[in-house]
């Protein structure tokens, strides 16, 4: 049975005392270039945006469509780690700092968070709780996975100009058939991260 977000998560926060809630969530941890975004949203519960889901099952027209929606009516925060960030870090301590980033651009502190998946990032300001499958569970959650899914498209597709043939304003650096053939022919760019294994492999051959 296909899951659809509700408030719930969100009513029973603010049942106990909770007033500033946020959903949170992350995108990009797969791709073989460019950032992991995430974005925390806050929303009106009286002016909720139609259509909220998880952002892997609308369209990129639906997404746009809703990211202006969303940014119309709530409050929003966007922070994301580069890919030598990653590479630095590893994906998912570079996913917690790009949550760390979003909260820390919201116009006050949050005291309730929602965030995806079943881990949290260490020393949050307020408490916090992890919903798996969060995007498709909770209306925040999913309204956080489109800001963050269409600010990263949008950042692809820029650094697609930058760097063409690599194909991604289409695959958002994911490891496509094209994607892989353009590393193979063109190199390796400073997007790409260099510590997943297919990039290290062509950038440093001797390491297995």
């Amino acid at each position: 049975m296909r899951l659809r977000p509700d408030f719930e998560y969100e009513t029973d926060a603010s049942r106990s005392g909770a007033h500033r809630i946020f959903g949170l969530d992350e995108v990009g941890r797969g791709p073989l270039a460019g950032p992991v975004v995430a974005a925390a949203v806050r929303l009106d519960p009286t002016n909720i945006p139609e259509g909220l889901q998880d952002s892997k099952r609308l369209s990129a027209r639906a997404r746009e469509d809703l990211f202006v929606q969303i940014k119309a009516c709530a409050e929003i925060g966007i922070g994301q780690a580069s890919p030598r960030e990653i590479d630095a870090l590893n994906i998912l301590q570079a996913s917690f700092l790009a949550m760390q980033r979003a909260i820390s651009k919201l116009r006050a502190p949050p005291d309730h968070l929602l965030i995806d998946g079943n881990r949290l990032p260490k020393d949050l300001p307020c408490v916090a709780q992890a919903v798996v499958k969060g995007d498709a569970r909770s209306l925040s959650i999913a309204a956080a996975s489109i800001i963050a899914k269409v600010t990263r498209d949008r950042i692809m597709a820029d650094l697609d100009q930058r760097y063409p043939g690599y194909g991604w304003a289409e695959n958002a650096g994911y490891p496509t058939k094209r994607h892989k053939n353009a590393i193979a022919n063109l190199g390796v760019t400073p997007e790409h991260r260099r510590s997943f294994a297919p990039i290290r492999k062509i950038w440093c051959p001797e390491v297995t």
